[in-house]
C-alpha cells in the first residue's frame, strides 16, 4: 500500500519509541502476567509485581497503521517496564479491537482491562490512565468519558488538540500541495479513494518539488499552515532560527519520512470509519494563518530566495475551490474525539518534545486553553522535552514525569515537581535509565491553527 521508505519510517517513529533501547533493568519482583482475549476480538496485558503499591498504570498505546501487527501492551518501553514492576507498580493495556484511528474501540476495551483487573487482583488504591501518541489523545478521553475510574493522567506526546481540530489542520498542508504544487491538481485532499496510489503520486509530487528553490519554498509554505518544526533528528542539533534552508529540510524529511502517508492514505481510513469526510476549510483565511505560525520567517525567507511572490500564492490559495465536510462524518470525529477541558477534579500532566513533527506540540497550547476555559487550569501542568521527533522520550524522563504526577496525587499541589530543574534532577539520578542526558526545558507552544474545542466548530 505504502512506498518502503515512508512506511518503514511511519513504524519506526509511530510504533516505537527511542527509548525503546534503554538497557533493561532485572526486575527483583516476580511478576503475575496475565492475558486474554475480550469478546470483541481485543487482547489485554496485564502485568503485577509482587509485593504490588497498589497503583495500576493503564497503558494506552498509539496509532498502529492498518494490516500490522497488533498486540496489547502495557507501557512504552523496555526500560520504563522494568523500572516500574521492580518499584510495585502494576501495568497494564489493550490491544483495541481494530487498528488505525481506533478511539471508538479503545475506551470500551481499556474499560474492560480495567474491570478484569479488579476482579483478577482487586481495586487498586490509585488508577493512573497514561499513554503515548494516539494513546495520548485516549487517555485524555478516558478520563473525559469516565473520571471516575481514574486517579490522574499522564498523555505523552499526545494529539490534544482533538480529532477535528487535528484534521482541519493537516487538510490545510494538503491543501496547499494540492493548489501550489505542479501537477498537483491530481491529489485526493478528502474522499480518497485509492489510497495507495493518492500517496504515491504526493511523494512523487513532494520529491520533485524539493529539488527547486521555489519548490522547497512551497512546501514551506505547505509546512508552515501544519506548524510543523524544522527538526527531524534527534541525533543532530536543532537548525538556528535563521537556518532556513536547514529547516525546510527537515520539514520536507518530516512530510515524506512520516507525514504523507497520513495526509493522502490513511485519512481513507478515518473516513471509511466516520461514513465521509470529517474535514473542511470553507472560510478559512490562509494569509490570517500564515501570519499565525511559528514558520512564518522561514516562510517569507525562502519565498524571497526563490524570486517567487508569496503574497499570490496565499491569493491562490484563498481563491482556489474549496474542501466542505460531511455533517454525519464530523459527528463522528466530534465523539472521537473532542475535548470539553473539565478534568473533574483529577490532576493532568502531559509531556511532549518540542521538535514533533507528526502530533506538533502546539497541541498543548489547544488543551491548555479549553482546560483553562472549563476552569480546572490549576489541575493541569505541560512539561516539554527539547529534542526532535514524536514521543522520543528516555526511560528516565518518562518515570521522572510520572514521579511529578504521583507527587501531586500524593501531596493534593503541584509544588514545583514540574519544573524543568527538578525534572531533569530526578532524571539524572534514574542513572542506566538516562540513554541521553535529560532535556526538559522551559517552554511555551504557539497557537493551535485551528479551532479545536466543541464551541468553536
Amino acid at each position: 500500500m505504502f512506498g518502503v521508505k515512508a512506511r518503514h519510517a511511519v513504524l519506526a517513529l509511530i510504533l516505537a519509541l527511542a527509548a525503546a533501547s534503554a538497557v533493561p533493568i532485572t526486575a527483583s519482583a516476580s511478576v503475575n502476567t496475565q492475558t486474554g482475549t475480550f469478546a470483541d476480538g481485543a487482547t489485554y496485558l496485564i502485568e503485577v509485581p509482587t509485593p504490588w503499591n497498589g497503583t495500576l498504570l493503564l497503558y494506552s498505546h498509539g496509532y498502529v497503521v492498518p494490516g500490522r501487527s497488533n498486540p496489547a501492551r502495557d507501557v512504552g518501553d523496555a526500560g520504563t517496564r522494568n523500572f516500574l514492576l521492580t518499584n510495585g507498580y502494576a501495568l497494564a493495556g489493550s490491544s483495541y479491537a481494530h487498528t488505525g484511528w481506533a478511539l471508538q474501540e479503545a475506551v470500551p476495551d481499556q474499560l474492560a482491562t480495567l474491570d478484569l483487573f479488579k476482579d483478577t487482583f482487586g481495586t487498586p488504591t490509585r488508577t493512573i490512565a497514561w499513554g503515548h501518541s494516539l494513546g495520548g489523545i485516549i487517555t485524555a478521553e478516558l478520563l473525559q468519558k469516565a473520571p471516575g475510574r481514574f486517579t490522574a493522567a499522564l498523555p505523552m506526546c499526545g494529539v490534544l488538540a482533538g480529532g477535528v481540530g487535528t484534521w482541519n489542520q493537516a487538510l490545510d498542508s494538503q491543501f496547499a500541495l494540492q493548489q501550489l504544487l505542479p501537477g498537483g491538481s491530481g491529489l485526493q485532499i478528502a474522499h480518497i479513494t485509492n489510497p495507495g496510489a493518492n500517496l504515491n503520486n504526493a511523494e512523487g509530487l513532494i520529491a520533485t518539488a524539493q529539488q527547486t528553490p521555489a519548490g522547497r519554498a512551497r512546501l514551506a509554505l505547505a509546512s508552515a499552515l501544519g506548524d510543523l518544526p524544522g527538526w527531524f533528528d534527534p541525533a543532530t542539533a536543532e537548525p538556528a532560527a535563521t537556518d532556513f534552508d536547514g529547516q525546510e529540510a527537515n520539514q520536507y524529511s518530516w512530510i515524506t519520512q512520516v507525514d504523507a502517508p497520513f495526509l493522502f492514505a490513511l485519512r481513507a481510513e478515518l473516513e471509511f470509519r466516520a461514513g465521509g469526510n470529517p474535514s473542511w476549510n470553507t472560510g478559512v483565511n490562509y494569509h490570517v494563518q500564515l501570519a499565525h505560525s511559528v514558520d512564518l520567517a522561514e516562510v517569507q525567507g525562502l519565498y524571497q530566495e526563490a524570486g517567487l511572490s508569496l503574497e499570490s500564492d496565499i491569493a491562490k490559495l484563498n481563491a482556489a475551490p474549496r474542501t466542505t465536510a460531511d455533517a454525519n462524518a464530523v459527528a463522528y470525529l466530534e465523539q472521537n474525539v473532542v475535548f470539553n477541558g473539565n478534568l473533574s477534579g483529577k490532576p493532568v500532566l502531559t509531556m511532549h518534545t518540542t521538535g514533533d513533527g507528526l502530533v506538533v506540540n502546539n497541541d498543548e497550547q489547544a488543551y491548555r486553553s479549553i482546560v483553562n476555559k472549563a476552569g480546572s487550569g490549576p489541575l493541569l501542568r505541560e512539561v516539554f522535552v527539547h529534542r526532535a521527533g514524536h514521543c522520543t522520550f528516555t526511560p528516565a524522563e518518562t518515570v521522572a514525569a510520572l514521579k511529578a504526577l504521583t507527587s501531586r496525587v500524593d501531596t493534593g499541589h503541584w509544588a514545583g515537581v514540574t519544573d524543568p530543574d527538578t525534572l531533569n534532577a530526578s532524571a539524572t539520578a534514574l542513572g542506566s535509565l538516562n540513554v541521553a542526558p535529560a532535556s526538559f526545558i522551559s517552554f511555551e507552544p504557539a497557537q493551535f491553527l485551528r479551532p479545536f474545542d466543541s464551541s468553536n466548530i
